[in-house]
């Protein structure tokens, strides 16, 4: 196996302080794309940075697999994969595939669009809340409510109980060697207990939600499970926070270190937004990446591949791959083609809600940008300390207060 470089760690949360790490990022997409990287708990992993490589990885589940070993690089406990096994991120397909169709029909271009104006209505109703303060925290205030909103609506819940869901999942996401196992097994267990206090209201008393689908749904002629369900639960609020919630905090950084365009956006944002909301996806990154395990003997990028290996594929570096995106350091609000890999990198765990991340952001953006027309940074954004979510964690903003305008 190749010599480890000096100056590659995509462990540490340390490397992911300020974002991506771009400069790792071009030194292995040059030298190594496919790169062995070294693990001090574990056996090691190859990290895939090229964007053609991270597409051929994706789309190939019968070779590199997601329920072999799990989807995050440190391996979990027999009993803890055996859980998130019941989780649809962690399975491969055929079974994969049946357990999607269950909630896909609610994902889709069509049914997303729907929620088009109930998600207006939301953004409004928080900028409302901070519009006359003058200054907020962007991610705290507004950008971690939205998709915590917009969840507890969509499975039938509070939406204080969402707010509370998103604390626990940026625990549940950080790195290592920024909280303790202790405190991310105990993030995962108020998330599942209140999964199963979710289904038990849902069993006496159906609505007309998502979780209450999922407690009448049938997988072969029976209901879920008890775990089943929960590991349904955790992944629709994990996985529907993270995407938005980044995008929109890491969105607005970004923009407002870039004033002309952010004037851009602004003055144009009807024309412009759909293309830059994509090229926003693309610069922020939000998921950072997947494991799989290889299946079988195989070949990746010239590098021969070991069954069981863990193979592990890197978004960010993949969506600023020159050989795809031309100047893909710069933020090009109307890049096209775009074809970026923020939601995945095709194959079947392509995301789910994708439609609902690019409307909420589309939503947030838009207003944001009308309603605070000062709206400047007053001091530097601090990032999770993850190193499988990118974004940041607070964001110090201040604006003119303004009355709210209400619906």
């Amino acid at each position: 196996m190749p010599t480890v470089a000096a100056g590659i760690d995509l462990l540490s949360s340390r490397s992911f302080a300020d974002g991506h790490p771009v400069e790792q990022y071009r030194w292995l997409r040059e030298n190594a794309p496919v790169y062995w990287h070294t693990e001090p708990d574990g056996p090691g992993f190859w990290a895939v940075t090229s964007y053609e490589l991270v597409r051929e990885v994706s789309k190939q589940p019968d070779v590199f697999s997601s329920a072999a070993g799990g989807i995050l690089i440190p391996d979990l406990p027999p009993e803890e994969l055996e859980f998130f096994r019941t989780m649809i991120l962690v399975m491969d397909p055929p079974r994969h595939s049946f357990y999607r169709r269950l909630v896909g029909g609610l994902f889709t271009p069509k049914r997303a669009a729907l929620w088009r104006d109930s998600i207006g209505d939301t953004v409004r109703a928080i900028l409302d809340e901070v519009c006359e303060w003058g200054e907020c925290d962007l991610v705290v205030d507004i950008a971690g409510k939205l998709p915590s909103y917009v969840i507890a609506e969509l499975v039938g819940i509070p939406r204080a109980d969402g707010v509370r869901l998103y604390d626990l999942t940026e625990i549940m996401h950080s790195a290592p060697d920024a909280v303790t196992e202790e405190q991310r097994s105990a993030a995962m267990g108020e998330i599942i207990a209140c999964a199963v206090q979710v289904r038990n209201d849902k069993l006496a008393d159906p609505a007309d939600d998502l979780a209450s689908r999922l407690v009448a749904a049938e997988v072969d002629g029976r209901r879920l499970t008890e775990a089943e369900f929960c590991s349904f639960f955790m992944l629709l609020i994990n996985a529907g926070g993270d995407t938005t919630r980044n995008l929109i905090g890491g969105a607005t950084a970004s923009l407002l270190r870039r004033p002309e365009l952010l004037e851009r956006l602004r003055a144009d944002s009807v024309a412009l937004m759909p293309s830059a909301v994509e090229e926003l996806l693309r610069f922020q990154s939000p998921v950072v990446y997947m494991r799989r395990s290889a299946a079988r003997d195989t070949e990746l990028g010239g590098q021969r591949i070991a069954e069981g290996d863990k193979v592990v594929v890197y978004y960010g570096a993949a969506n600023f791959d020159p050989a795809v995106f031309e100047r893909p350091d710069e933020l090009v609000l109307d890049r096209t083609p775009n074809e970026h890999v923020a939601f995945g990198a095709g194959g079947p765990h392509f995301c789910l809600g994708s439609h609902f991340g690019r409307i909420e952001g589309s939503e947030m953006m838009g207003q944001l940008l009308a309603r605070f027309g000062d709206l400047e940074l007053t001091g530097e954004p601090t990032w999770l300390a993850s190193n499988f979510i990118s974004g940041p964690t607070h964001l110090p903003v201040r604006y003119t207060p303004s009355a709210p305008v209400g619906r």
